[in-house]
């Protein structure tokens, strides 16, 4: 799924999936901040509170487990996103007919009218 670090290839080699839908763009940055920093931030609020520790505590602790933490989930938090737009058929709004135009067909699972017409 992945030809580098975070650069998701064009198809894939096994099953020739086209991976030119993918667009997480700055979500796995938000989720990686939410799912390590938020919950690392009370721990060294806590550190702080009770142990008083001087600042290079801090840059010696927390700093890389903070640069660390957040960086390594990265790579599987991109990967999940790639697969919920996949399974959700997910695609920027308004863009049906450059869908058409780059695929020869209708996006899959388009939005469904309320009345239940078909477009």
């Amino acid at each position: 799924m992945f030809r580098s670090w975070l650069k998701v290839v064009d198809k894939c080699d096994s099953c020739g999936l086209d991976y030119r839908f993918a667009a997480p763009d700055d979500g796995p940055a938000f989720f990686s901040l939410c799912f390590v920093a938020f919950p690392l931030l009370f721990f060294v609020v806590w550190l702080q509170v009770a142990l008083d520790p001087p600042v290079w505590v801090h840059a010696v602790t927390s700093l890389p487990l903070m640069a660390i933490g957040c960086t390594i989930v990265l790579r599987p938090i991109k990967g999940w996103l790639v697969a919920s737009q996949y399974v959700n058929r997910a695609q920027e709004a308004g863009t049906q007919a450059l869908w058409a135009q780059l695929h020869g067909e209708a996006p899959r699972g388009g939005p469904a009218r309320l009345d239940g017409q078909a477009e």
